[in-house]
């Protein structure tokens, strides 16, 4: 099939010829972002970056980030909100379905078979080993996306001003997403407030309300039926039931991305209902940090535990029952927002005070992205992290005496080969996890 050619907005304004690929084209770039989307939110936003915006070119500059300022104000894993954003813009629903479910479900068929094996046999020291290399490596790709995407999108001194700002506001005062990003966008909307010419390259979507009402219906009840039907059969005191209200709660409350989701559920999971200890809990987060996917996969690993262990007979089907039901309780919610909010994206960019404050929006996401990058190179290179405090101020302190020498080199070697000799990033993938594995039966790391 012979690819078309659109006309699109590119990051400096301009337009600029994109390919439209063909379905079955972007189903193996899917497949692709899926099987390599490791990192947590940075990670992934970094790699579909480089893969949509810089060597695919399906999408430009602009809408790449207004699509992520979107996704970010929404509740739930905001990259895969963003993958399914980016399929339903090439291919429609089908588009959206194929990039959302293809970011998740091999990183969901990795977490269950770990999740399984640890029912089993407890932690997996090979496991552990070959994706501590590959977040190593994944520290590379990170780094390289932020400055990628810091250059493109802080244009002048006030945006610049307001990214230092929200980082600042995020690490020290653990001030919630939500609130920067109101504040940005006041911010941006009153610089704005002289503009009175339309943006003739954003074309307006004109959705009826009703479509949107059947979209969102439509999308309610494929999520909740299901878990309902959990509850009639076994009943509200049983774990599965248990699990689904949990997970669907968390589905529509975690604004702010993955990591401002992680203590909420590691809090309700060990405390309230004594389904993991704190140990397993750390285990969990650990195997979700070092697969693909989303992090927010660990809910997959607590929902196998949980109905193996408490589910009744046999407990291996109730592990897997306990899997299904925190993937679809978590996931399903995405498709309901993306599809009945998608349609009015490029509305956002039309009005000239919105695409102002939208711009200072996309300002305060490269500081939750810095933020996201400092949290996750000092987790990866340090063994120990703390949390300091003086009085309104928190901060994160590694333990310097903790820095695993072992890491810290795997990461300078994907530098090398992300920056300098210009690897793909699968075999950078591939390369650390194995020298990372070399290294453990090496006796290297501790």
């Amino acid at each position: 099939m012979v690819a078309m050619k659109t006309v699109t907005e590119d990051a400096d304004g301009g337009s600029a010829m994109r390919d439209t690929p063909s379905f079955s084209e972007a189903l193996r770039v899917w497949l692709h972002v899926g099987l390599t989307s490791f990192g947590g939110p940075a990670g992934q936003i970094a790699l579909m970056h480089r893969v949509l915006v810089e060597q695919k070119r399906w999408l430009d500059e602009r809408t790449y980030l207004l699509a992520l300022n979107f996704c970010t104000l929404l509740p739930g894993p905001e990259a895969m909100q963003l993958a399914t954003y980016a399929g339903w813009r090439l291919h429609g629903i089908k588009g959206g379905l194929a990039s959302g479910l293809l970011f998740v479900l091999p990183g969901a068929a990795l977490v269950l078979v770990l999740a399984i094996l640890y029912g089993f046999y407890g932690s997996l020291p090979v496991v552990t080993a070959i994706f501590t290399g590959i977040k190593a490596a994944v520290l590379a790709i990170v780094i390289e996306a932020l400055l990628k995407i810091s250059r493109r999108s802080l244009k002048d001194g006030m945006e610049w001003i307001i990214a230092g700002l929200s980082f600042v506001a995020i690490f020290f005062f653990k001030v919630p997403f939500p609130a920067i990003v109101v504040v940005a966008g006041v911010i941006g909307y009153l610089r704005g407030i002289d503009s009175t010419a339309p943006d003739s390259s954003a074309t307006l979507a004109r959705v009826p309300l009703a479509d949107t009402l059947r979209t969102a219906t439509l999308w309610l009840a494929i999520w909740l039926l299901p878990l309902t039907a959990i509850a009639l059969v076994f009943g509200t005191e049983h774990v599965l039931s248990k699990l689904a209200k949990v997970f669907a709660t968390l589905a529509v409350v975690t604004f702010g991305g993955a990591y401002a989701v992680l203590a909420y559920l590691s809090q309700d999971i060990v405390q309230a209902y004594g389904w993991l200890s704190p140990g397993e809990m750390l285990d969990g987060l650990g195997l979700a940090e070092t697969t693909p996917g989303p992090l927010i996969l660990v809910t997959e690993f607590v929902g196998y535990l949980a109905a193996y262990r408490q589910g009744g007979s046999p407990p291996f089907l109730m592990g897997m029952l306990g899997a299904f039901v925190a993937l679809w309780a978590t996931f399903v919610p995405s498709f309901l927002f993306i599809f009945a909010g998608a349609p009015y994206v490029e509305w956002l960019k039309s009005a000239p005070r919105l695409k102002s404050a939208l711009n200072a929006i996309t300002a305060a996401v490269v500081g939750v992205i810095l933020n996201l990058t400092v949290w996750f190179t000092l987790h990866v290179l340090f063994r120990s992290v703390e949390e300091g405090r003086f009085g309104p101020l928190h901060w994160t302190v590694p333990d310097i005496a903790t820095l695993d020498f072992t890491t810290l080199s795997i990461a300078v070697i994907a530098t090398i080969l992300i920056f300098i000799a210009r690897f793909g990033i699968l075999p950078t993938l591939a390369l650390c996890g194995a020298l990372s594995l070399v290294a453990s039966y090496s006796g290297l790391t501790a």
